[in-house]
């Protein structure tokens, strides 16, 4: 059998305590949760922030190397942080000194 991780674990222990029941309108929840993921995914909206500038240089290379656009990172990182999923990579590209424009 494959290992669970912590998640998996706990949500197979809550189903086999009978912490969950079925609902007798399945297929308008359903449905009604679908129009809900489809409104949560298309609701994108455009803000304009201010960084440093060696902080977007960075940001610029990383996205690079993960073949994203700067923009879809940014929103990786947001959506990661306010999730709780956001973990702290220490081998996370530095920008090179060179970059550094608070001198």
């Amino acid at each position: 059998m494959n290992q669970l991780d912590v998640e998996e674990q706990a949500l197979l222990e809550s189903v086999e305590a009978g912490e969950w029941r079925s609902v007798d309108n399945l297929p308008e929840v359903i449905k009604q949760a679908q129009r809900y993921a489809k409104a949560t995914f298309n609701s994108l909206e455009e803000i304009s922030i201010q960084l440093q500038q060696s902080d977007l240089q960075a940001i610029k290379i990383e996205a690079l190397r993960e073949g994203l656009t700067y923009q879809a990172l940014i929103s990786s990182i947001v959506h990661k942080y306010l999730s709780g999923n956001l973990v702290e990579d220490k081998t996370f590209c530095r920008p090179p000194s060179y970059l550094n424009t608070e001198r």
